[in-house]
């Protein structure tokens, strides 16, 4: 320790004994200058317990928010599942509602041709690369879908391969062709060529 550390521990010693003589238990200035002091141990014992996170919130959780809840039967506990059930149930019902109505105020042959619309639904259409043109009346087209993901928002490129019914045997491997779904035209044949769109070089 260093004289001037002596020199105060010393004065803090004639203060204390000091007031102890004259007033006994001491003036309310003497306990409010050993307030600070007490207060200044108070942090230093606070950092010994650390907490992970895991027990910060296992103390959180077992502090009583409430009155306790009264007991539970079995027959009263399925009584609220039955109700929250009927509850989900209903919004279900009410959102499934919303989305019908939002679809049927859309064209329902939107993005397919005036001549293709058949029926109450509408075919699909795919524009794609021919990929082989070997099979008589048959061609084989590789559909590329880059879509982006709906929680994590990354685009995830995917693809996938048909066979279309080439009538005419029109389309070459390279091609680019847009093709409409169609009736089975044989084992794995559900689609049908509308065009070719761009040849291939």
């Amino acid at each position: 320790m260093t004289e001037g550390q002596d020199l105060t521990e010393e004065t803090t010693e004639d203060e204390t004994a000091g007031a102890t003589p004259q007033g006994g238990t001491g003036s309310p200035e003497d306990e409010g200058s050993d307030a600070p002091a007490a207060t200044a141990e108070a942090p230093a014992a606070e950092p010994e317990e650390q907490l992970s996170p895991q027990e910060r919130r296992g103390r959180k959780r077992s502090v009583n928010s409430g009155e306790a809840q009264p007991a539970k039967t079995i027959e009263e506990r399925n009584a609220e599942r039955l109700e929250r059930r009927r509850q989900n149930a209903a919004s279900r019902r009410r959102w499934r509602a919303s989305r019908r109505e939002k679809r049927k105020t859309t064209s329902p042959g939107e993005g397919t041709p005036p001549a293709e619309r058949t029926g109450t639904g509408s075919p699909r259409i795919r524009q794609g690369v021919v990929i082989s043109d070997k099979g008589d009346k048959t061609i084989s087209v590789r559909i590329d879908m880059a879509r982006q993901h709906r929680t994590y928002g990354k685009i995830v490129r995917t693809t996938s391969t048909l066979h279309a019914h080439d009538e005419r045997n029109e389309a070459n491997a390279g091609d680019t062709v847009r093709v409409i779904e169609s009736r089975p035209l044989s084992r794995t044949k559900r689609w049908r060529l509308v065009e070719v769109v761009e040849r291939g070089r």
